[in-house]
């Protein structure tokens, strides 16, 4: 896979922002000032002496702001040195005191006295820089006119050029006043080397320079070094630390040009290269191309390892410095992840490559190592499994103590940590007791202690033993009485293995189905046939029907009421849908449930268990619980849906037969059946109604045998 951190063909040599430089010619030290101040430059360096600070009894000029600017001065056009130019900012400090004289007594001062006021300020301005491995200081003498003699206001500045140094060095400049009236002003700064600058042909040094190009190719990073045949040149790759010197990784000397091929996995954040020609004297070029890249940091963890050491110490080993805090973590066979032990410790920094103390006093093998970095669990290892086995079954318990010796004990579970002795219903609660003797008796093993607290490995596997003793104890007196009733009861046995094979596959037909319970009106024998049928063929689709014409034993034992209530609770929580089968009789008798209650309702079958459920069908449509869980029906010819109740018409009404595809669509499950074979079961269905559809038509005055097949046409099931 290519390398996506690096352009194609990043040139190191060249940085992508290069400095064009001003030229100086000549070797001698100049110094010019802003408009209206003069200024001098003393001839030669001076002793670095800044002094104690002084207090001021009047106006002084004291320095502001440091600026500095990269400049080239040349003895020859191609003969160049990187010299620094700076500038001093100056301001007026200070003001004049008015005489005490005058403040008492309110009169005017002598005349004498004001004419230092209009007087200039002259001041002696330090410049110290300092670049290994030399030190210079220079004195500038700058003289502010007394018109631009105020305080706090600015002045002006003066230019010094120039401090020479060496190419890629660190400098430091300050500046201050002699006698010296403030703290001293002070400026780092890290100069460029050849990559960085417009001086390939101007500096001799860089002239000889391996220049430095990096592609991608696959998996792989290549170095390439634009260097001339047979020049001898040193490159050495290296990771640079932020403790401690540089450790190196590879060094070689070469002659130019190559082609140097690294895995895109060596590469780490601190991993930089140095390039020099071998010559004396020579500049070298470094840099750290991958310090910010994020994928870099990712191999830089990949590649640190936790290392245990003798005497309770242990070490995070990484070729790069990087931020990382740790602490120790509990870890227990079975648990998905190390429960960190904080409190009662504490999260520490870590340093790379430094070997650190164990807060424990005795090793484990549950006890583990967490690393994070920026809140994120970077690394995790149990560095005593090696040397102390696999993890234990062993309870840790953890000891606070507070103040005037109050002590707590919880146990640490995956959920946290249980104060013992507890009523949960965990292993260590139930086990509280038991730990707590075992702790007392001397059977834990102290693992941390502390003002704070302390902690302790408590052994489980005795618990353990005796759980599956009881265990197996248990089946094998179970097997023996079943062995015992089979030898007794072998007849007995043979019925009830047949009577559970039945009952298995009856389960297995109703798994199928979906609960419908049916609620109608038996406004006379006619309709109560034709109820039967349509439940009949509901159950052969197949559905679960519950209806009371199948239920009339257990009606009369329990009522209307409860018999109502417990099937439409069963179909309702099984999923199911509640059918109410609308007649003339249904809608006269929920016309009366909803006549504000003024007129009490008439008398019903003791069978009728659509009268007695209106009392809890109601309470579903009018707080909006209906739809999804009660749809409405009707038969063609008997009753038009626009006749049922408004209140009803909030969930589908489907007439019937006409409109059985929708309606079984319905009865069913999201999704079960197709378009297709709703239509199938819309035909049986409508084959199994038209008995029932004649005989309940023929007592109303409709004649002949052909009623029922005149209902069914123009429903689309023919």
């Amino acid at each position: 896979m290519p390398v996506p951190w690096f352009l194609l063909s990043l040139a190191l040599g060249r940085s992508p922002v290069v400095l064009s430089l001003e030229r100086l010619m000549g070797l001698q030290d100049t110094v010019r000032c802003s408009r209206d101040l003069s200024c001098h430059l003393w001839e030669g360096d001076m002793l670095c002496l800044p002094g104690s600070i002084v207090s001021t009894v009047g106006p002084v000029l004291v320095p502001t702001r440091l600026q500095t600017e990269l400049v080239l001065r040349c003895h020859q056009k191609t003969d160049c040195d990187l010299c620094v130019r700076v500038a001093v900012h100056l301001a007026v400090h200070g003001h004049w005191k008015e005489p005490e004289d005058e403040e008492k007594f309110g009169g005017a001062a002598d005349p004498e006295l004001e004419e230092p006021r209009n007087v200039s300020l002259q001041a002696q301005v330090v410049l110290s820089f300092q670049a290994y491995p030399s030190t210079r200081c220079i004195l500038l003498e700058v003289q502010v006119p007394a018109t631009l003699v105020q305080p706090g206001q600015s002045v002006g500045s003066v230019v010094y050029d120039c401090f020479e140094a060496a190419l890629g060095s660190e400098v430091r400049i300050w500046s201050y006043t002699q006698p010296r009236y403030q703290k001293e002003l002070n400026i780092t700064q890290q100069l460029p080397d050849c990559r960085g600058l417009e001086v390939r042909d101007s500096i001799q040094s860089c002239w000889a320079l391996p220049w430095l190009n990096m592609s991608a190719d696959g998996d792989n990073v290549r170095l390439v070094l634009d260097v001339s045949e047979e020049q001898h040149f040193g490159l050495s790759l290296y990771w640079n630390q932020v403790q401690g010197p540089p450790k190196p990784w590879w060094h070689k000397n070469l002659t130019g040009p190559q082609t140097i091929t690294l895995n895109f996995t060596d590469l780490v954040p601190c991993l930089c290269i140095q390039v020099w020609p071998l010559e004396p004297d020579s500049v070298r070029t470094s840099i750290c191309p991958f310090k910010d890249d994020p994928r870099a940091h990712q191999n830089l963890w990949r590649a640190a390892r936790l290392q245990l050491l003798p005497s309770q110490s242990w070490r995070l080993d990484a070729p790069c410095s990087l931020p990382a805090e740790a602490v120790l973590c509990w870890r227990a066979p079975g648990w998905g992840s190390c429960q960190p032990l904080v409190p009662p410790l504490s999260w520490e920094n870590v340093t790379v490559n430094k070997a650190r103390k164990f807060p424990v006093l005795k090793g484990h093998p549950n006890l583990c190592v967490q690393v994070s970095s920026w809140e994120k669990l970077q690394l995790q290892e149990c560095l005593w499994a090696d040397s102390l086995g696999p993890l234990k079954d062993d309870m840790l318990l953890v000891e606070t103590r507070g103040l005037q010796d109050n002590r707590s004990l919880c146990a640490l579970e995956p959920s946290g940590c249980i104060l013992l002795p507890s009523r949960a219903s965990t292993r260590a609660a139930r086990l509280g007791e038991e730990l707590l003797q075992d702790l007392q008796s001397g059977q834990c093993l102290q693992l941390w202690d502390d003002d704070m607290g302390a902690l302790w490995a408590c052994p489980m596997d005795k618990y353990i033993h005796k759980r599956w003793a009881l265990v197996w104890l248990a089946c094998l007196l179970l097997v023996s009485a079943l062995f015992l009733l089979l030898l007794f009861k072998r007849d007995h046995v043979k019925g009830w293995l047949r009577l559970l094979k039945q009952d298995i596959r009856l389960g297995a037909a109703a798994a199928r189905g979906r609960a419908a319970l049916l609620l109608y009106s038996a406004d006379d024998a006619g309709f109560e046939r034709l109820v039967g049928a349509l439940a009949s063929a509901l159950c052969r689709l197949p559905l679960r029907v519950a209806v009371d014409l199948w239920s009339r034993r257990e009606l009369s034992a329990q009522g209307p009421l409860a018999w109502f209530h417990a099937q439409r609770r069963q179909t309702l929580q099984e999923g199911g849908t509640v059918v109410l089968l609308f007649t003339p009789g249904a809608v006269a008798l929920c016309g009366e449930w909803l006549q504000d209650g003024a007129a009490a309702p008439r008398a019903h079958s003791p069978h009728d268990a659509f009268a007695a459920s209106l009392s809890c069908v109601l309470p579903d449509f009018l707080q909006g619980r209906a739809p999804g869980r009660y749809v409405g029906a009707c038969f063609d010819g008997l009753l038009h849906p626009d006749a049922v109740p408004t209140l009803f018409r909030t969930v589908p009404v489907f007439s019937l037969p006409s409109q059985l595809p929708d309606f079984l669509g319905a009865l069913q499950r999201p999704g079960a059946p197709r378009p297709g074979g709703l239509r199938e079961m819309a035909e049986q269905v409508s084959r199994a109604l038209q008995p029932a559809l004649v005989s309940c038509f023929q007592p109303s005055g409709i004649p002949g045998p052909d009623a029922g097949r005149d209902l069914g046409r123009g429903t689309g099931l023919e």
